[in-house]
């Protein structure tokens, strides 16, 4: 009996542990940082230029995990859904003085693209519920849907281990149009950034 009622936190113990790492990994660069990330990871093969830009080449890059669930307006979304288009993931918390710096850069590019095989797709993360999101949504016009991803499951699992993931927020993933990852950002990005990474994966063939 005694045994028994020892193993009974197990559970509880786990879920904290899943917890306290998620919690540690989004607060080792939350909101700012210069940019820089010197790890390939796994051998992983990118460049980075001088404006912090990673980038891999066509042949080398690695596909995503699963990345979906519901958006701040309560539709589902799936990015998987999106392949045969270039897709840019960008991290984002309403609460970011950065997020809110690149938002119209974010807003205006998609707004240029729109009609061109180009998805956006916005993971907000830590704020504590979907209102706080969507009143930054409604003051910064963002014409394209983002998941709700609170607890940063989504950031922390959605990308393998050795690729370029976002490691801060606010961050960007480009996927080619195979739905593989092409570039990244560690930062705040405006819009000719934003524009760099995008446009040779739209000529891709």
């Amino acid at each position: 009996m005694s045994l028994s009622r020892g193993l009974r936190p197990a559970p509880r113990r786990a879920a904290l542990a899943v917890v306290g790492v998620l919690s540690a990994a989004l607060a080792l660069s939350a909101c700012g940082g210069d940019g820089n990330d010197t790890s390939g990871g796994n051998g992983a093969n990118f460049v980075t230029s001088k404006g912090g830009i990673s980038t891999v080449p066509k042949g080398e890059r690695a596909g995503i995990e699963e990345i979906a669930g519901e958006t701040l307006e309560g539709e589902k979304l799936d990015v998987a859904d999106l392949k045969g288009k270039v897709v840019v993931l960008n991290v984002w918390g309403s609460w970011c003085g950065p997020c809110r710096a690149e938002a119209p850069h974010f807003a205006k590019v998609a707004s240029d693209l729109k009609g061109e095989d180009v998805a956006f797709v916005g993971l907000n993360t830590r704020d504590a519920n979907k209102q706080q999101a969507l009143a930054f949504e409604a003051d910064y016009k963002i014409p394209y849907p983002s998941l709700y991803d609170r607890d940063g499951k989504l950031i922390l699992f959605g990308f393998p281990k050795g690729t370029l993931s976002p490691k801060g927020i606010p961050s960007t993933v480009v996927l080619d149009k195979e739905g593989k990852i092409a570039a990244r950002a560690l930062m705040a990005i405006d819009d000719t950034k934003l524009r760099s990474m995008i446009d040779p994966l739209l000529k891709e063939k």
